[in-house]
């Protein structure tokens, strides 16, 4: 998204942070202030929450993804969403304050940064748009095109809760494929 100088990648290798999360366990909870942005160097980690009993995926985010509660971090309120590890994960992690603070030193970082918050935008409008517009049918089929290796790497339930379709309804779909 942006090309990085050699002191912009130093410093920002300072700030990193390299964590470990065995499968199931939480990166992040609902109902805290969100302050780090996270990059999977290994792994699965779902972005969820809880209504009403029922567990709705926002997004799976899988190894080289860059990603963080936005909403959370940048309008300073408690985060509705949990971040947990699906399989075994390594990932980096980095304060958004000392981030910031070197995008304010790096004019390349902070491009990159303002390119992710775009991307970030893009396919989270596209994400609810297909919630909206799409049957179900339509949404698995697009699950399948866009993410075929991680198909392999996720449980069934934690498809249909992304889906936003139960597990029966999703066997019914597969059956028909």
């Amino acid at each position: 998204m942006s090309q990085l100088d050699e002191a912009t990648i130093t410093e920002l290798e300072r700030i990193l942070k390299l964590k470990r999360a065995s499968k199931n366990e939480y990166l992040a909870y609902s109902n805290n202030l969100s302050k780090e942005l996270f990059f999977i160097r290994k792994g699965i980690v779902k972005f969820c929450f809880n209504g009403d009993g029922k567990e709705f995926i926002m997004r799976f985010f899988e190894e080289n993804i860059l990603f963080s509660d936005i909403e959370s971090y940048t309008q300073r309120k408690f985060s509705k969403y949990n971040i947990i590890a699906i399989e075994n994960t390594e990932y980096f992690s980095m304060s958004f304050f000392e981030f910031e603070q070197l995008c304010l030193k790096h004019h390349k970082l902070e491009t990159f940064f303002r390119k992710f918050m775009v991307r970030a935008n893009l396919n989270m409008m596209a994400r609810i748009s297909e919630i909206l517009e799409e049957d179900a049918k339509k949404r698995y089929s697009n699950f399948i095109v866009k993410n075929p290796k991680l198909l392999e790497r996720i449980s069934l339930g934690d498809l249909a809760n992304y889906l936003g379709i139960t597990q029966v309804s999703l066997s019914r779909i597969r059956a028909t494929k």
